[in-house]
């Protein structure tokens, strides 16, 4: 089964960027929502993100995962492939 990934991004945002480049290398299929000058979007996100308006906000399987750096810190711990094949 796939993961329903889901990540709200700026187009060229550095973090955003980042973090599509590690989900690309794990060969998963996102949803991206690019959300640029979008004000109702970046509610939607910061309200489905616990408040936090900062961009990335990902999601795995409808959990918010975070951000770039919490998106690595699963990777360097060793979980971020559970996910993805939960």
């Amino acid at each position: 089964m796939n993961p329903n990934i889901e990540i709200y991004t700026w187009s060229r945002c550095p973090f955003c960027i980042r973090a599509k480049a590690l989900l690309k290398e794990k060969d998963v299929e996102f949803t991206e929502y690019v959300i640029d000058g979008d004000e109702a979007a970046r509610s939607l996100m910061a309200k489905r993100a616990n408040g936090r308006r900062s961009v990335p906000q990902i999601f795995i399987n409808d959990n918010h995962i975070g951000g770039c750096d919490d998106l690595y810190e699963l990777e360097f711990q060793g979980k971020l492939d559970q996910l993805l094949t939960a």
